[in-house]
Protein backbone atom coordinates (compact mmCIF):
# COMPACT_ATOMS: atom_id res chain seq x y z
CA UNK A 1 0.00 0.00 0.00
CA UNK A 2 1.59 3.25 -1.14
CA UNK A 3 1.41 6.34 1.04
CA UNK A 4 0.42 8.37 -2.03
CA UNK A 5 -2.50 6.13 -2.95
CA UNK A 6 -6.27 6.23 -2.56
CA UNK A 7 -6.05 3.03 -0.52
CA UNK A 8 -3.88 4.70 2.11
CA UNK A 9 -6.05 7.82 2.03
CA UNK A 10 -8.92 5.57 3.16
CA UNK A 11 -6.87 3.22 5.35
CA UNK A 12 -5.28 5.86 7.60
CA UNK A 13 -8.45 7.67 8.82
CA UNK A 14 -10.28 4.37 9.39
CA UNK A 15 -7.42 3.03 11.52
CA UNK A 16 -7.09 6.38 13.30
CA UNK A 17 -10.78 6.66 14.22
CA UNK A 18 -11.10 3.03 15.31
CA UNK A 19 -7.91 3.30 17.39
CA UNK A 20 -9.05 6.35 19.38
CA UNK A 21 -12.86 6.11 19.42
CA UNK A 22 -13.51 2.39 19.77
CA UNK A 23 -10.53 0.89 21.58
CA UNK A 24 -9.68 1.92 25.12
CA UNK A 25 -7.10 -0.46 26.60
CA UNK A 26 -3.42 -0.48 25.70
CA UNK A 27 -3.53 -4.20 24.86
CA UNK A 28 -6.44 -3.84 22.45
CA UNK A 29 -4.85 -0.83 20.76
CA UNK A 30 -1.53 -2.63 20.33
CA UNK A 31 -3.28 -5.71 18.98
CA UNK A 32 -5.20 -3.54 16.52
CA UNK A 33 -1.95 -1.86 15.41
CA UNK A 34 -0.46 -5.29 14.71
CA UNK A 35 -3.50 -6.36 12.67
CA UNK A 36 -3.60 -3.06 10.75
CA UNK A 37 0.15 -3.23 10.11
CA UNK A 38 -0.06 -6.78 8.76
CA UNK A 39 -2.93 -5.74 6.48
CA UNK A 40 -0.84 -2.78 5.32
CA UNK A 41 2.21 -4.98 4.65
CA UNK A 42 0.20 -7.85 3.14
CA UNK A 43 -1.26 -5.44 0.57
CA UNK A 44 1.88 -6.07 -1.54
CA UNK A 45 2.26 -9.81 -1.05
CA UNK A 46 0.61 -11.68 1.83
CA UNK A 47 3.14 -14.54 1.57
CA UNK A 48 5.87 -12.44 3.19
CA UNK A 49 3.78 -11.88 6.31
CA UNK A 50 4.99 -15.26 7.58
CA UNK A 51 8.61 -14.25 7.01
CA UNK A 52 8.21 -11.03 9.01
CA UNK A 53 6.27 -12.84 11.76
CA UNK A 54 9.02 -15.50 11.99
CA UNK A 55 11.77 -12.87 12.27
CA UNK A 56 9.76 -10.99 14.89
CA UNK A 57 9.03 -14.09 16.96
CA UNK A 58 12.67 -15.23 16.92
CA UNK A 59 13.83 -11.81 18.08
CA UNK A 60 11.18 -11.76 20.82
CA UNK A 61 12.31 -15.21 22.02
CA UNK A 62 15.95 -14.11 21.94
CA UNK A 63 15.14 -11.43 24.52
CA UNK A 64 13.42 -13.97 26.80
CA UNK A 65 16.36 -16.38 26.52
CA UNK A 66 18.89 -13.63 27.19
CA UNK A 67 17.03 -12.86 30.40
CA UNK A 68 16.91 -16.55 31.37
CA UNK A 69 20.65 -16.98 30.78
CA UNK A 70 21.51 -13.77 32.57
CA UNK A 71 24.28 -15.42 34.59
CA UNK A 72 25.98 -17.19 31.69
CA UNK A 73 28.02 -14.99 29.38
CA UNK A 74 28.68 -17.83 26.93
CA UNK A 75 25.01 -18.75 26.58
CA UNK A 76 24.04 -15.11 26.14
CA UNK A 77 26.57 -14.81 23.32
CA UNK A 78 25.16 -17.91 21.62
CA UNK A 79 21.60 -16.58 21.85
CA UNK A 80 22.49 -13.10 20.59
CA UNK A 81 24.80 -14.40 17.87
CA UNK A 82 22.29 -17.05 16.81
CA UNK A 83 19.50 -14.53 16.28
CA UNK A 84 21.83 -12.17 14.42
CA UNK A 85 23.02 -14.96 12.11
CA UNK A 86 19.48 -16.22 11.52
CA UNK A 87 18.15 -12.79 10.54
CA UNK A 88 21.17 -11.99 8.38
CA UNK A 89 20.89 -15.34 6.60
CA UNK A 90 17.26 -14.60 5.73
CA UNK A 91 18.18 -11.11 4.56
CA UNK A 92 21.17 -12.40 2.63
CA UNK A 93 19.21 -15.09 0.83
CA UNK A 94 16.48 -12.81 -0.42
CA UNK A 95 18.68 -9.81 -1.16
CA UNK A 96 22.11 -11.11 -2.16
CA UNK A 97 21.79 -14.73 -3.31
CA UNK A 98 21.91 -14.01 -7.04
CA UNK A 99 24.58 -11.32 -6.62
CA UNK A 100 27.03 -13.66 -4.92
CA UNK A 101 26.17 -16.53 -7.26
CA UNK A 102 26.72 -14.51 -10.42
CA UNK A 103 29.98 -13.01 -9.15
CA UNK A 104 31.14 -16.47 -8.06
CA UNK A 105 30.61 -17.70 -11.63
CA UNK A 106 32.30 -14.64 -13.12
CA UNK A 107 35.35 -15.11 -10.88
CA UNK A 108 35.89 -18.71 -11.96
CA UNK A 109 35.34 -17.78 -15.60
CA UNK A 110 38.28 -15.38 -15.28
CA UNK A 111 40.34 -18.37 -14.16
CA UNK A 112 39.17 -20.35 -17.20
CA UNK A 113 36.80 -22.62 -15.29
CA UNK A 114 33.22 -23.02 -16.35
CA UNK A 115 30.74 -23.10 -13.48
CA UNK A 116 27.03 -23.50 -14.05
CA UNK A 117 24.76 -21.21 -12.05
CA UNK A 118 21.02 -21.10 -12.34
CA UNK A 119 19.71 -17.64 -11.54
CA UNK A 120 16.88 -17.90 -9.05
CA UNK A 121 13.84 -15.70 -9.47
CA UNK A 122 13.87 -14.47 -5.88
CA UNK A 123 11.32 -11.79 -5.06
CA UNK A 124 12.72 -9.29 -2.57
CA UNK A 125 10.28 -8.73 0.32
CA UNK A 126 9.43 -5.05 0.69
CA UNK A 127 11.17 -3.44 3.65
CA UNK A 128 13.08 -6.56 4.74
CA UNK A 129 16.28 -4.58 5.40
CA UNK A 130 14.41 -2.14 7.62
CA UNK A 131 12.50 -4.50 9.89
CA UNK A 132 15.47 -6.91 10.06
CA UNK A 133 17.77 -4.15 11.35
CA UNK A 134 15.09 -3.06 13.80
CA UNK A 135 14.77 -6.61 15.15
CA UNK A 136 18.56 -6.97 15.40
CA UNK A 137 18.88 -3.75 17.38
CA UNK A 138 16.49 -5.14 20.01
CA UNK A 139 18.50 -8.33 20.50
CA UNK A 140 21.80 -6.45 20.66
CA UNK A 141 20.46 -3.85 23.11
CA UNK A 142 19.05 -6.55 25.38
CA UNK A 143 22.39 -8.37 25.21
CA UNK A 144 24.19 -5.14 26.13
CA UNK A 145 21.64 -4.59 28.94
CA UNK A 146 20.58 -1.23 27.49
CA UNK A 147 16.95 -2.34 27.67
CA UNK A 148 15.05 -4.93 29.64
CA UNK A 149 13.57 -7.75 27.54
CA UNK A 150 9.82 -7.44 27.14
CA UNK A 151 7.36 -10.24 27.92
CA UNK A 152 4.56 -8.40 26.14
CA UNK A 153 4.51 -10.23 22.81
CA UNK A 154 1.76 -7.99 21.37
CA UNK A 155 3.71 -4.81 22.13
CA UNK A 156 6.83 -6.36 20.60
CA UNK A 157 5.00 -7.31 17.40
CA UNK A 158 3.62 -3.75 17.26
CA UNK A 159 7.15 -2.37 17.68
CA UNK A 160 8.51 -4.38 14.72
CA UNK A 161 5.50 -4.09 12.40
CA UNK A 162 4.25 -0.52 13.13
CA UNK A 163 2.91 0.30 9.69
CA UNK A 164 4.03 3.94 9.18
CA UNK A 165 7.73 3.02 9.31
CA UNK A 166 7.54 -0.66 8.43
CA UNK A 167 8.73 -0.74 4.82
CA UNK A 168 11.18 2.17 4.56
CA UNK A 169 12.00 3.39 8.04
CA UNK A 170 13.03 5.32 9.99
CA UNK A 171 14.85 2.33 11.51
CA UNK A 172 13.77 2.63 15.13
CA UNK A 173 15.58 1.42 18.23
CA UNK A 174 13.83 -0.64 20.86
CA UNK A 175 15.08 1.79 23.49
CA UNK A 176 13.02 4.56 21.85
CA UNK A 177 9.98 2.98 20.19
CA UNK A 178 9.19 -0.14 22.23
CA UNK A 179 8.49 1.73 25.52
CA UNK A 180 5.85 3.77 23.69
CA UNK A 181 3.85 0.55 23.15
CA UNK A 182 4.32 -0.52 26.76
CA UNK A 183 2.50 2.43 28.31
CA UNK A 184 -1.00 3.90 27.84
CA UNK A 185 -1.34 6.59 25.18
CA UNK A 186 -3.45 9.72 25.27
CA UNK A 187 -4.63 11.64 22.24
CA UNK A 188 -2.80 14.92 21.64
CA UNK A 189 -4.52 17.41 19.35
CA UNK A 190 -1.36 19.46 18.82
CA UNK A 191 0.69 16.37 17.98
CA UNK A 192 -1.97 15.13 15.56
CA UNK A 193 -2.25 18.49 13.80
CA UNK A 194 1.52 18.73 13.36
CA UNK A 195 1.49 15.15 12.11
CA UNK A 196 -1.03 16.08 9.42
CA UNK A 197 1.12 19.02 8.37
CA UNK A 198 4.17 16.78 8.08
CA UNK A 199 2.18 14.25 6.04
CA UNK A 200 1.10 17.05 3.68
CA UNK A 201 4.67 18.26 3.21
CA UNK A 202 5.85 14.72 2.62
CA UNK A 203 3.20 14.24 -0.06
CA UNK A 204 4.33 17.45 -1.78
CA UNK A 205 7.94 16.27 -1.83
CA UNK A 206 6.98 12.85 -3.15
CA UNK A 207 4.19 13.63 -5.61
CA UNK A 208 5.30 17.01 -6.97
CA UNK A 209 9.09 17.00 -6.68
CA UNK A 210 10.13 13.34 -6.80
CA UNK A 211 7.52 11.99 -9.24
CA UNK A 212 7.95 14.86 -11.72
CA UNK A 213 11.73 14.50 -11.56
CA UNK A 214 11.42 10.72 -12.03
CA UNK A 215 9.93 11.00 -15.50
CA UNK A 216 12.77 13.23 -16.74
CA UNK A 217 15.40 11.08 -15.00
CA UNK A 218 14.16 7.87 -16.63
CA UNK A 219 14.22 9.41 -20.12
CA UNK A 220 17.64 11.02 -19.71
CA UNK A 221 19.39 7.97 -18.22
CA UNK A 222 17.83 5.73 -20.88
CA UNK A 223 19.29 7.93 -23.64
CA UNK A 224 22.48 9.16 -21.94
CA UNK A 225 24.77 8.02 -24.80
CA UNK A 226 23.34 10.60 -27.22
CA UNK A 227 22.40 13.39 -24.80
CA UNK A 228 24.45 16.58 -24.44
CA UNK A 229 26.21 17.59 -21.25
CA UNK A 230 23.56 20.01 -20.01
CA UNK A 231 20.86 17.37 -20.38
CA UNK A 232 23.00 14.87 -18.49
CA UNK A 233 23.69 17.38 -15.74
CA UNK A 234 19.96 18.00 -15.41
CA UNK A 235 19.38 14.25 -15.29
CA UNK A 236 21.79 13.99 -12.37
CA UNK A 237 20.28 17.06 -10.71
CA UNK A 238 16.77 15.70 -11.07
CA UNK A 239 17.76 12.34 -9.62
CA UNK A 240 19.45 14.14 -6.72
CA UNK A 241 16.10 15.69 -5.85
CA UNK A 242 14.06 12.66 -6.87
CA UNK A 243 15.74 10.44 -4.31
CA UNK A 244 15.60 13.17 -1.66
CA UNK A 245 11.97 14.07 -2.30
CA UNK A 246 11.08 10.40 -2.51
CA UNK A 247 12.81 9.12 0.62
CA UNK A 248 12.55 12.17 2.87
CA UNK A 249 8.95 12.53 1.70
CA UNK A 250 8.29 8.94 2.80
CA UNK A 251 9.93 9.66 6.16
CA UNK A 252 7.79 12.77 6.64
CA UNK A 253 4.61 10.83 5.92
CA UNK A 254 5.73 8.00 8.21
CA UNK A 255 6.61 10.32 11.10
CA UNK A 256 3.42 12.35 10.61
CA UNK A 257 1.25 9.22 10.46
CA UNK A 258 2.83 7.90 13.66
CA UNK A 259 2.11 11.17 15.46
CA UNK A 260 -1.60 10.66 14.76
CA UNK A 261 -1.38 7.66 17.09
CA UNK A 262 0.66 9.49 19.73
CA UNK A 263 3.90 7.79 18.65
CA UNK A 264 7.14 9.70 18.11
CA UNK A 265 9.55 8.36 15.49
CA UNK A 266 13.12 9.57 15.17
CA UNK A 267 14.00 12.18 12.61
CA UNK A 268 15.46 10.70 9.44
CA UNK A 269 16.46 13.77 7.39
CA UNK A 270 17.68 17.19 8.47
CA UNK A 271 17.80 19.20 5.23
CA UNK A 272 20.96 17.40 3.98
CA UNK A 273 21.45 19.48 0.83
CA UNK A 274 22.32 22.48 3.00
CA UNK A 275 25.41 20.65 4.27
CA UNK A 276 28.82 22.34 4.12
CA UNK A 277 30.91 19.18 3.84
CA UNK A 278 30.42 15.44 3.35
CA UNK A 279 30.65 14.68 7.06
CA UNK A 280 27.78 17.06 7.76
CA UNK A 281 25.82 15.54 4.87
CA UNK A 282 26.02 12.11 6.50
CA UNK A 283 24.84 13.52 9.82
CA UNK A 284 21.78 14.86 8.01
CA UNK A 285 21.00 12.09 5.46
CA UNK A 286 19.16 8.87 6.42
CA UNK A 287 19.99 9.53 10.06
CA UNK A 288 18.43 6.33 11.39
CA UNK A 289 20.64 4.11 9.18
CA UNK A 290 23.80 6.16 9.71
CA UNK A 291 23.44 6.05 13.50
CA UNK A 292 22.56 2.33 13.36
CA UNK A 293 25.84 1.54 11.60
CA UNK A 294 27.69 3.83 13.99
CA UNK A 295 26.31 2.20 17.14
CA UNK A 296 26.28 -1.45 16.06
CA UNK A 297 29.30 -1.71 13.75
CA UNK A 298 31.61 1.32 13.89
CA UNK A 299 31.88 1.68 17.69
CA UNK A 300 32.22 -2.10 18.36
CA UNK A 301 35.08 -2.15 15.82
CA UNK A 302 36.83 0.51 17.89
CA UNK A 303 35.36 3.63 16.34
CA UNK A 304 37.82 6.49 16.33
CA UNK A 305 39.27 5.60 19.74
CA UNK A 306 42.11 3.61 18.27
CA UNK A 307 45.03 4.16 15.92
CA UNK A 308 44.50 6.30 12.84
CA UNK A 309 44.88 3.31 10.53
CA UNK A 310 42.28 1.28 12.40
CA UNK A 311 39.96 4.26 12.54
CA UNK A 312 40.34 4.67 8.76
CA UNK A 313 39.63 0.96 8.34
CA UNK A 314 36.51 1.25 10.48
CA UNK A 315 35.31 4.24 8.47
CA UNK A 316 35.87 2.45 5.18
CA UNK A 317 33.97 -0.60 6.47
CA UNK A 318 31.00 1.54 7.46
CA UNK A 319 30.75 3.16 4.04
CA UNK A 320 31.20 -0.18 2.26
CA UNK A 321 28.46 -1.76 4.38
CA UNK A 322 26.23 1.26 3.82
CA UNK A 323 26.65 0.96 0.08
CA UNK A 324 26.12 -2.81 0.06
CA UNK A 325 23.05 -2.46 2.32
CA UNK A 326 21.36 -0.50 -0.46
CA UNK A 327 21.48 -3.35 -2.93
CA UNK A 328 23.26 -6.22 -4.61
CA UNK A 329 25.13 -4.24 -7.25
CA UNK A 330 28.69 -3.02 -7.60
CA UNK A 331 27.34 0.50 -8.22
CA UNK A 332 26.19 0.68 -4.60
CA UNK A 333 29.54 -0.60 -3.34
CA UNK A 334 31.27 1.98 -5.54
CA UNK A 335 28.97 4.68 -4.18
CA UNK A 336 29.98 3.72 -0.65
CA UNK A 337 33.69 3.79 -1.53
CA UNK A 338 33.26 7.16 -3.24
CA UNK A 339 31.79 8.72 -0.10
CA UNK A 340 34.46 7.09 2.05
CA UNK A 341 37.14 8.76 -0.10
CA UNK A 342 35.41 12.11 0.37
CA UNK A 343 35.02 11.61 4.11
CA UNK A 344 38.48 10.30 5.02
CA UNK A 345 40.43 13.54 4.30
CA UNK A 346 38.10 15.41 6.68
CA UNK A 347 38.61 12.68 9.27
CA UNK A 348 42.42 12.69 8.96
CA UNK A 349 42.52 16.48 9.25
CA UNK A 350 40.20 16.43 12.25
CA UNK A 351 37.55 18.47 10.43
CA UNK A 352 34.76 15.89 10.27
CA UNK A 353 33.01 17.61 13.23
CA UNK A 354 33.62 21.14 12.02
CA UNK A 355 30.02 21.88 11.01
CA UNK A 356 27.75 20.64 13.78
CA UNK A 357 25.67 23.79 14.08
CA UNK A 358 22.99 24.91 11.63
CA UNK A 359 23.99 26.85 8.56
CA UNK A 360 23.44 30.62 8.64
CA UNK A 361 22.11 30.54 12.19
CA UNK A 362 20.29 33.78 13.02
CA UNK A 363 20.63 35.03 9.46
CA UNK A 364 18.43 34.87 6.39
CA UNK A 365 21.27 34.29 3.94
CA UNK A 366 24.51 32.29 4.22
CA UNK A 367 27.89 33.92 4.01
CA UNK A 368 29.82 33.64 0.74
CA UNK A 369 32.04 30.97 2.31
CA UNK A 370 28.99 28.96 3.46
CA UNK A 371 27.37 29.26 0.04
CA UNK A 372 30.52 27.99 -1.71
CA UNK A 373 30.87 25.12 0.78
CA UNK A 374 27.24 24.08 0.24
CA UNK A 375 27.62 24.31 -3.54
CA UNK A 376 30.78 22.17 -3.57
CA UNK A 377 29.29 19.58 -1.22
CA UNK A 378 26.11 19.45 -3.29
CA UNK A 379 28.10 18.91 -6.50
CA UNK A 380 30.10 16.07 -4.92
CA UNK A 381 26.90 14.44 -3.68
CA UNK A 382 25.32 14.85 -7.11
CA UNK A 383 28.22 13.05 -8.80
CA UNK A 384 27.82 10.21 -6.32
CA UNK A 385 24.11 9.89 -7.13
CA UNK A 386 25.01 9.22 -10.78
CA UNK A 387 26.87 6.11 -9.65
CA UNK A 388 23.94 5.19 -7.40
CA UNK A 389 21.41 5.52 -10.23
CA UNK A 390 23.41 3.87 -13.01
CA UNK A 391 22.95 0.18 -13.81
CA UNK A 392 26.70 -0.50 -13.96
CA UNK A 393 29.90 1.22 -12.88
CA UNK A 394 30.89 1.52 -16.54
CA UNK A 395 27.65 3.28 -17.40
CA UNK A 396 28.17 5.74 -14.54
CA UNK A 397 31.68 6.52 -15.79
CA UNK A 398 30.47 7.07 -19.37
CA UNK A 399 27.67 9.30 -18.10
CA UNK A 400 30.03 11.50 -16.06
CA UNK A 401 32.64 11.74 -18.83
CA UNK A 402 30.03 12.72 -21.41
CA UNK A 403 28.46 15.22 -19.00
CA UNK A 404 31.74 17.13 -18.74
CA UNK A 405 33.01 16.72 -22.33
CA UNK A 406 29.81 17.41 -24.30
CA UNK A 407 28.57 20.32 -22.26
CA UNK A 408 26.26 22.96 -23.74
CA UNK A 409 24.31 25.78 -22.14
CA UNK A 410 20.98 25.12 -23.81
CA UNK A 411 18.20 24.15 -21.41
CA UNK A 412 16.26 21.07 -22.60
CA UNK A 413 12.54 21.60 -23.04
CA UNK A 414 11.56 18.89 -20.55
CA UNK A 415 13.61 20.35 -17.71
CA UNK A 416 11.67 23.49 -16.80
CA UNK A 417 8.81 22.22 -14.63
CA UNK A 418 10.94 20.06 -12.29
CA UNK A 419 13.32 22.99 -11.84
CA UNK A 420 10.43 25.15 -10.62
CA UNK A 421 9.32 22.49 -8.14
CA UNK A 422 12.88 22.04 -6.90
CA UNK A 423 13.19 25.81 -6.40
CA UNK A 424 9.98 25.85 -4.33
CA UNK A 425 11.24 22.95 -2.22
CA UNK A 426 14.59 24.62 -1.56
CA UNK A 427 12.97 27.98 -0.78
CA UNK A 428 10.57 26.54 1.78
CA UNK A 429 13.11 24.26 3.43
CA UNK A 430 15.71 27.01 3.63
CA UNK A 431 13.24 29.21 5.49
CA UNK A 432 12.31 26.26 7.73
CA UNK A 433 15.82 24.85 8.15
CA UNK A 434 15.69 25.20 11.96
CA UNK A 435 12.38 23.28 12.10
CA UNK A 436 11.56 19.57 11.97
CA UNK A 437 9.86 19.80 8.57
CA UNK A 438 8.83 22.30 5.92
CA UNK A 439 5.31 22.95 7.21
CA UNK A 440 6.02 23.22 10.92
CA UNK A 441 4.17 26.49 11.41
CA UNK A 442 4.26 28.41 14.67
CA UNK A 443 1.19 30.58 15.42
CA UNK A 444 2.90 33.92 15.39
CA UNK A 445 3.08 36.89 13.07
CA UNK A 446 0.79 36.46 10.11
CA UNK A 447 0.31 32.78 10.98
CA UNK A 448 -1.20 33.55 14.38
CA UNK A 449 -4.51 33.76 12.53
CA UNK A 450 -6.03 30.32 11.99
CA UNK A 451 -7.66 31.20 8.61
CA UNK A 452 -4.23 32.16 7.25
CA UNK A 453 -2.74 28.85 8.33
CA UNK A 454 -5.62 26.87 6.87
CA UNK A 455 -5.38 28.83 3.61
CA UNK A 456 -1.71 27.82 3.37
CA UNK A 457 -2.57 24.15 3.99
CA UNK A 458 -5.29 24.20 1.33
CA UNK A 459 -2.94 25.83 -1.18
CA UNK A 460 -0.28 23.15 -0.57
CA UNK A 461 -2.90 20.38 -0.70
CA UNK A 462 -4.47 21.56 -3.96
CA UNK A 463 -1.08 22.31 -5.52
CA UNK A 464 0.15 18.83 -4.62
CA UNK A 465 -2.67 17.08 -6.44
CA UNK A 466 -2.76 19.47 -9.41
CA UNK A 467 0.98 19.29 -10.07
CA UNK A 468 1.54 15.64 -9.13
CA UNK A 469 3.65 13.63 -11.53
CA UNK A 470 2.94 10.10 -12.65
CA UNK A 471 2.69 7.90 -9.57
CA UNK A 472 5.87 5.93 -8.90
CA UNK A 473 6.75 3.45 -6.18
CA UNK A 474 9.06 4.74 -3.47
CA UNK A 475 12.71 4.16 -4.41
CA UNK A 476 13.70 2.78 -1.02
CA UNK A 477 11.14 -0.03 -1.22
CA UNK A 478 13.77 -1.95 -3.20
CA UNK A 479 16.23 -1.79 -0.31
Amino acid sequence: MLFNSVEYLLFLPVVFLFYWLVLKSRLHRNLFIVVASYVFYGWWDWRFLLLMAFSTFCSYCSGILLERFDGSRLQRRWVCGGNIVLNLLILGYFKYCNFFGENFVAFFQLLGWKVDWVTRDILLPVGISFYTFQALSYTIDVYRRKIEPTHDVVAFFAFISFFPQLVAGPIERATHLLPQFLKPTAFSYDKAVDGMRQILWGLFKKMVVADNCADAVNRIFADYQTADGMTLFLGALFFTFQIYGDFSGYSDIAIGSARLFGVDLMRNFNFPYFSRDIAEFWRRWHISLTTWFRDYIYIPLGGSRCSKWKAMRNTLIIFLVSGFWHGANWTYVGWGVYHALLFLPLFLLGKNRKHVNGVAEGRLLPTLAEALQMALTFLLVLLGWILFRAETVGQAWEYIVRMFTCFTFELPRHGKDPLIYIAILLFVEWLQRDKQHGLQIEPRGLFRHRPVRWLLYYVVFITTFLLAGQQAEFIYFQF
